[in-house]
């Protein structure tokens, strides 16, 4: 069974080697934090403010190339959860036949956080992964996106 969830915390830490994006039960106390690599979390960082620059980025031209052969971002799922590693896949609709391809979540949410593209997470992942927690608990002060660097806990963007 497929559960929604949805983007809570966005963790850069530029002097770190990985960044976490949580994501949260859409209808339920149960996250989980990703980790990723900082390109895919500023990508992810970008692309929720809707920040566009001024030649496009990888996930940008993904999604030209998506758009020009006349499919849409349905969903992104989060399938599996091996050695610490997550798998998922990207669902597409192109006139009305199903196209999955398979991606790292980083990617996957990189490329569908400026739509807000539903996030689904098989529920063996879900269970496995999560933290019990309140959203609440898990949001960054002021906001979704923690900019976090090892000198300086105060900033937040």
């Amino acid at each position: 069974m497929l559960v929604p969830v949805l983007i809570s915390r966005l963790l850069i830490r530029e002097m770190a080697d990985s960044q976490f994006v949580t994501l949260q039960e859409a209808d339920g106390p149960r996250r989980f934090p990703i980790a990723i690599g900082l390109t895919e979390a500023f990508a992810i960082e970008r692309r929720l403010q809707n920040a566009k620059p001024l030649r496009p980025q990888t996930h940008d031209l993904l999604d030209a190339v998506i758009r020009e052969l006349g499919a849409t971002l349905e969903r992104i799922e989060i399938t599996d959860l091996e050695s610490g590693t997550f798998f998922a896949r990207l669902v597409l609709d192109r006139n009305g036949d199903r196209i999955e391809i398979d991606s790292r979540p980083s990617d996957a949410l990189a490329l569908g956080a400026a739509y807000r593209t539903p996030i689904l997470v098989e529920e063996a992942v879900l269970e496995e992964a999560s933290q019990p927690g309140d959203i609440e608990g898990d949001a960054a002060p002021g906001g979704l996106i923690d900019d976090e660097d090892d000198d300086d806990d105060a900033g937040f963007a």
